[in-house]
């Protein structure tokens, strides 16, 4: 499995980034998919997951009601939309696959596979 995640960038604090992340599974709708972060120095740690079906999504707290996980399985494709950016924000950001149940995940981040990441840096 391989996830590409394109975009990233630099933004000021209270801006907006959209991250995107194409896999290559021909089929992510029975894939629990999520987002994970490590910043400088530190180990990586859960963002946000959405189970298989779509319909459930869990976050970190640190950014509860500010980042927004959606998927589109006709295109392969999950999505991770950061609002209201904050400087400890700033980190590589991965798109990650798993078929453990989404509770497990978000509570360990143990998802079994990952892309090589995309940097996001929030500026103050």
């Amino acid at each position: 499995v391989q996830l590409r995640e394109p975009g990233g960038g630099s933004v000021q604090a209270g801006g907006s980034l959209r991250l995107s992340c194409r896999t290559s599974v021909r089929d992510i709708s029975k894939l629990a998919m999520g987002w994970l972060s490590q910043a400088p120095g530190e180990d990586r740690e859960f963002v946000a997951g959405i189970n298989w079906i779509g319909d459930t999504t869990r976050y970190a707290d640190s950014v509860e009601g500010r980042f927004t996980i959606s998927k589109d399985d006709a295109k392969n494709t999950v999505y991770l939309q950061m609002d209201s950016l904050k400087p400890e924000d700033t980190a590589i950001y991965s798109c990650a696959a798993d078929l453990s149940p989404l509770e497990w995940l978000a509570t360990t981040g143990r998802f079994g596979t990952w892309g090589q990441g995309t940097q996001v840096t929030v500026s103050s």
